[in-house]
């Protein structure tokens, strides 16, 4: 399927009549056991799902940088923009900022990271997450340009909804490792 190279072709939240073929993340559940994740991978999507009104998405009003702290140098935030669907950085914590090497604050997503739009995983992790509203966690390679010795990444990234339902942010906390897996 061509694609624009500012689109991806995600649904918003909503319930498909038949089962959605989501790549790699079909059928993909945060974990019960969140043991193995990073401290603080762990301790942003508890956050994320504490802030949360019962039933529904948490919004930006919810989160609370002041209850955050140690999470906020690894912290990034994206503005959902519709017609045509495009994510655009409203926040990169400095650690971000350090390792992809350039300040991404007001940029597009599809500018500074062009790989999302040619990686069909990473594209099915942004469906998922748009059509079930719920979060994702990953640990592995990384996928786009950063600091040569930053080889491994672990992040977890959430929808926000002002409204509960309607997904206009995706928040997110990263840890990148080398390939000996220290951390950065």
């Amino acid at each position: 399927m061509a694609m624009e190279p500012s689109v991806l072709p995600i649904k918003t939240l909503g319930h498909p009549s038949a089962p959605a073929d989501y790549g790699i993340w079909t059928g993909y559940r945060i974990p019960d056991d969140r043991s193995s994740w990073h401290p603080l991978v762990r301790r942003f999507y508890e956050y994320w799902a504490r802030v949360a009104p019962p039933g529904r998405l948490p919004g930006r009003q919810h989160i609370v940088p002041e209850e955050i702290v140690p999470l906020l140098s690894r912290l990034w935030i994206l503005d959902v923009f519709r017609d045509p669907l495009r994510f655009r950085y409203r926040l990169v914590g400095t650690a971000i900022t350090r390792s992809v090497q350039r300040e991404l604050t007001g940029m597009w997503l599809h500018e500074v990271q062009p790989e999302l739009f040619e990686n069909v995983n990473l594209r099915d992790r942004y469906r998922l997450m748009f059509a079930t509203g719920q979060p994702t966690w990953r640990r592995g390679p990384t996928i786009w340009n950063r600091d040569p010795t930053h080889r491994i990444v672990e992040n977890c990234l959430a929808p926000l909804a002002t409204d509960g339902a309607t997904i206009d942010k995706i928040i997110a906390v990263s840890v990148q490792f080398d390939v000996n897996g220290r951390e950065f």
